[in-house]
């Protein structure tokens, strides 16, 4: 290139280029073209007879068109690939035929000795349009039905929805030949919808898949509807187990906005699907303001709801993350999924106890964050149950020293993840959060703004029974559920954490936000549909098994206490209840005795004071029988420390009252 006059480099460059024998093809095949088109033209303009007096022109034509044409496709980058050409090329195609045209025209008047007919230049610019266009759409036709016809293996399928996203699947089954699927028809259950989409034809609405399932010998049915709500997903897989073929489906509309799942990926149709979440409305731009170059921690970080955050929060470009987290293998497999999606962001690790008030101290003041989402907290209802001290320590003390440090290091914004256990609580897991919910509530100051945000059960979480009724499939079952009329709320683990991004940047201080859960499910209606969804038959494949309440448990959950007022907020799926709060110095009266209890292990003063912070809560009968027993267990130690004489009678006396604990445990734990 470096011996070739400048002026002749833009016009030699294609034809010098090694390993280019494609690029030199194509524009070989639009030489041909341009002359076909320009002799058309003229064969039109005259009717099919050229006089000889104008064949001097067409020449002269055929001689321009053959040079200026394919040298402008080339320059504006038309000479793509022919199989992926789409309706959105056809605007560069019409452009670069354009231009090709003007450039031809001025060079001829400039150049050709013969006067030469305007008409030849219209009819020869739509003539090329025709035959460039033609000529790409052919090729991608017979491209895509060869490797269409020739596919080896693909499984024959139905396209549930013929709207853009059935259109999708269909196009990228045709050009991708990994993608394992041949088409024969679509299911759409409007009637505007009847008809031809692209070659394939609308077989019918969903009540006939059955019979369209045996005609057309189907193996697989591929859903594409990503804003179908649950009630539609729940008939659509119904229709599916009727029919029996497996089925598939797109990810919804949340998924694909989150950026999770991309638009022609396919998954199985899992319980969230069909149980139904509508998509997540997010003001991005509120959320990017709040977290765009800040420093944010995160407690509690690689549990469900916290590695969540973590991913969501990514998106937004803070200048750090920072994990803190005490399962440090959790930690660490969070870390490297951090590092691969999001390279450019700075993650730091950091490994502690929200007990530990001094570790606390040390990663704010290293970091000095400016948000902090409080996830760590222990969730798991019958546990609590049996380790009241624990779950005030960590619950109620953890999340005291994580305010205290937040506020002793001017954190700008401070959110604690809630739940809606926490409303009218009968366990001790729900009164913790609820003290905890007092704490944050209480410790307000002029420079952080802390607010809570309560939600109910998180599908998949940790704590979800969704990972269990999995195991319990897997196994052949049974599944066990503790009541035929147990209710809770369900979200999915992205949704929670969206809202609880979009409720950080509504905080203003001391409020409890509250997102909106939809309607109560039916814990057994939970597992028949993951049953359903394993391809089984409830009752007949798998058993289900009712166990009975386990402790701390009620049949339906609530979302808010009688005396919250609830409060409107300019997104609909989150409210803000107000309700009482406490005083710094009464909460302080309260966290003393609650320590004080906690450091003698008097069980019975515990739950006292428990109830006495929270009025609404109702000990259940397992509480009282484990404080009894811890209580007559640390009398019954001290005794024996503290006597001279009779140690044989006080060791028989420890010695059943230790064994009655210990039924008691296995008791729970059985349950």
């Amino acid at each position: 290139m470096s011996r070739i006059p400048r002026y002749l480099c833009l016009v030699v460059e294609p034809f010098i280029a090694k390993h280019r024998y494609l690029l030199r093809l194509r524009i070989a095949v639009h030489v041909m073209l341009a002359c076909l088109a320009g002799l058309a033209a003229f064969l039109l303009r005259y009717e099919f007879n050229i006089p000889p007096a104008a064949w001097r022109s067409a020449v002269w034509g055929l001689a321009v068109w053959s040079i200026t044409k394919p040298f402008l496709f080339y320059r504006l980058k038309t000479l793509a690939s022919w199989r992926h050409f789409s309706v959105s090329d056809l605007a560069s195609l019409l452009k670069a035929n354009f231009y090709g045209s003007v450039v031809a025209f001025g060079v001829l008047a400039a150049l050709c000795p013969v006067p030469f007919p305007r008409s030849i230049v219209v009819l020869d610019l739509a003539l090329c349009i025709l035959f460039s266009a033609g000529t790409r759409v052919t090729t991608r036709m017979l491209i895509e039905y060869f490797a269409y016809t020739q596919r080896i293996g693909a499984k024959r399928t139905l396209i549930y929805g013929a709207g853009e996203a059935g259109i999708l699947l269909l196009q990228e089954s045709r050009r991708n030949p990994k993608f394992g699927y041949q088409v024969c028809g679509f299911i759409d259950d409007f009637k505007h919808r009847q008809q031809l989409v692209q070659g394939v034809r609308t077989l019918g609405r969903g009540e006939d898949l059955k019979r369209l399932v045996v005609e057309h010998k189907i193996e697989r049915v591929l859903i594409a509807i990503p804003s179908a709500d649950s009630s539609q997903m729940f008939r659509i897989t119904a229709l599916c187990h009727a029919a029996g073929t497996a089925f598939r489906t797109m990810p919804s509309l949340s998924e694909i906005l989150s950026g999770n799942l991309h638009s022609k990926e396919l998954r199985e149709v899992a319980v969230e699907d069909v149980l139904g979440r509508s998509a997540v409305r997010l003001d991005d731009a509120d959320i990017r303001a709040k977290i765009a170059g800040q420093v944010l921690l995160v407690t509690g970080a690689a549990g469900s709801i916290g590695s969540e955050l973590c991913r969501q929060v990514a998106r937004y470009g803070p200048s750090q993350l920072i994990a803190f987290e005490v399962s440090e293998t959790a930690l660490f497999f969070l870390e490297r999924e951090i590092h691969a999606t999001f390279p450019a962001l700075t993650f730091c690790s950091e490994v502690g106890n929200i007990q530990n008030l001094q570790r606390l101290r040390d990663v704010f003041a290293r970091y000095t964050p400016t948000v902090v989402f409080h996830a760590a907290a222990y969730k798991h209802v019958p546990l609590m149950e049996t380790h009241i001290f624990e779950a005030v320590e960590n619950n109620v003390f953890g999340t005291y020293n994580v305010v205290a440090a937040a506020s002793e290091f001017g954190v700008e914004d401070f959110v604690m993840i809630s739940s809606d256990k926490a409303v009218n609580p009968t366990n001790v897991m729900g009164t913790t959060k609820r003290v905890a919910e007092l704490v944050v509530g209480s410790r307000q100051s002029s420079r952080t703004r802390f607010v809570s945000v309560r939600f109910g059960n998180v599908l998949g979480s940790n704590g979800s029974v969704l990972p269990i009724f999995k195991k319990q499939i897997a196994a052949g079952g049974p599944v066990t559920v503790t009541h035929p009329e147990m209710e809770r709320f369900f979200m999915t683990i992205p949704e929670a954490s969206q809202l609880v991004l979009q409720a950080c940047t509504m905080g203003r201080g001391g409020e409890i936000f509250v997102l909106e859960m939809g309607k109560p499910v039916k814990i057994v209606d939970l597992a028949r549909q993951l049953i359903q969804l394993s391809g089984l038959k409830p009752d007949v494949d798998i058993k289900i098994q009712f166990t009975g309440i386990r402790p701390g448990e009620k049949l339906r959950e609530e979302i808010n206490l009688a005396d919250e007022t609830m409060l409107s907020t300019p997104h609909e799926k989150i409210k803000i209840f107000a309700g009482c709060s406490l005083t710094t110095e009464s909460l302080s009266l309260h966290l003393h005795r609650l320590r004080t209890c906690c450091e003698q292990r008097n069980a019975r003063a515990l739950v006292a004071e428990l109830k006495s912070l929270v009025p609404e809560y109702a000990v259940s009968q397992d509480v009282h029988a484990q404080t009894t027993l811890i209580d007559s267990l640390a009398k019954l130690r001290f005794a024996l420390e503290s006597s001279q004489n009779g140690e044989t009678e006080y060791k028989a006396d420890f010695v059943a009252s230790g064994a009655r604990v210990d039924r008691t445990n296995a008791q729970a734990r059985t349950n």
